[in-house]
């Protein structure tokens, strides 16, 4: 599923973890594979919204390349979404993909970093923010201007990630088990100070920004290898940029094996292996405004 963040960094939906050692065209690829793979669970989302009746306007926070913009265009064909982010690669890529499936025409992007002034989004009846909330700086400043430009009885869809997916069996790789929670291990320190509202209680959050909140739904996410090549992409991907982060904390053992993986060439990598899925769990709130 998708999405990113007002700081455009990846996650949508997923990572957090690496995030800010992550370039634009890294970030970018990341987005586009995690929407791929994460195309169904996305669709199951927006079709869970307990929205009152097919919004007509639809404000995107923190859209990245545009997982949930196509995603809610999809759900709701006579909706238009006005898509935010912070990186106008991300934006440029989402007009062009707009272009390609032919929506453009119902799509309006805008260039804003929501820790700052925020832009004008009208009055929409259903904001969506995918794996962005946890991004901004004062997340509960954020809430009570989305509550302000919602239209009255209107939806805010906040979607939130468990952390950075895993890829691997927990006896792999063959000699060095366990290297893929050491990883994890290893960034952990690194999360905590660079984003540290991942986690929080956006149930009362919500509730303390004056919304009531409807439903909130948990999913857990697993996704096989072995239905495409996107899994496998997403692996390489995303373990890469895991490394560079994690690389100073792991024995000279670890680096080896990952590295391993990591090789293209070698019937050992990602690219190879037989036993890869996308193992995660994302939290849902749908909040109202009253």
């Amino acid at each position: 599923m998708t999405h990113t963040s007002p700081h455009s960094a990846p996650g949508g939906a997923q990572h957090t973890a690496f995030e800010h050692d992550l370039g634009s065209d890294g970030q970018a690829e990341i987005l586009d594979l995690d929407a791929e793979v994460f195309a169904e669970h996305l669709a199951s989302i927006t079709a869970w919204l307990p929205v009152d009746r097919d919004p007509r306007h639809i404000a995107d926070l923190g859209c990245g390349t545009g997982a949930g913009t196509f995603a809610l265009l999809a759900r709701f064909p006579g909706a238009e979404v006005t898509a935010v982010d912070a990186s106008d690669g991300h934006l440029g890529r989402l007009r062009k993909r707009a272009e390609a499936l032919g929506v453009a025409d119902r799509v309006r992007t805008v260039r804003a970093d929501l820790d700052g002034d925020w832009p004008e989004l009208d009055r929409p009846e259903l904001v969506w923010a995918s794996a962005s909330m946890h991004h901004l700086a004062d997340p509960d400043r954020a809430l009570r201007e989305v509550r302000a430009l919602l239209a009255p009885g209107g939806l805010f869809a906040v979607v939130e990630t468990a952390g950075f997916p895993r890829f691997l069996p927990v006896n792999a790789p063959e000699g060095r088990p366990g290297l893929e929670e050491r990883c994890h291990a290893a960034l952990a320190h690194h999360a905590a100070a660079h984003v540290p509202h991942r986690g929080a209680d956006w149930g009362t959050k919500l509730a303390s920004a004056g919304f009531t909140v409807e439903d909130e739904r948990a999913i857990t996410v697993n996704v096989d290898g072995s239905r495409g090549t996107a899994v496998g992409r997403y692996a390489l991907s995303s373990l890469k940029h895991l490394r560079d982060s994690a690389a100073p904390a792991l024995s000279a053992e670890d680096l080896v094996a990952l590295d391993q993986l990591l090789d293209t060439d070698s019937p050992l990598g990602v690219l190879r292996r037989g036993d890869l899925a996308v193992r995660t769990e994302r939290t849902v709130w749908a909040a109202r405004r009253a």
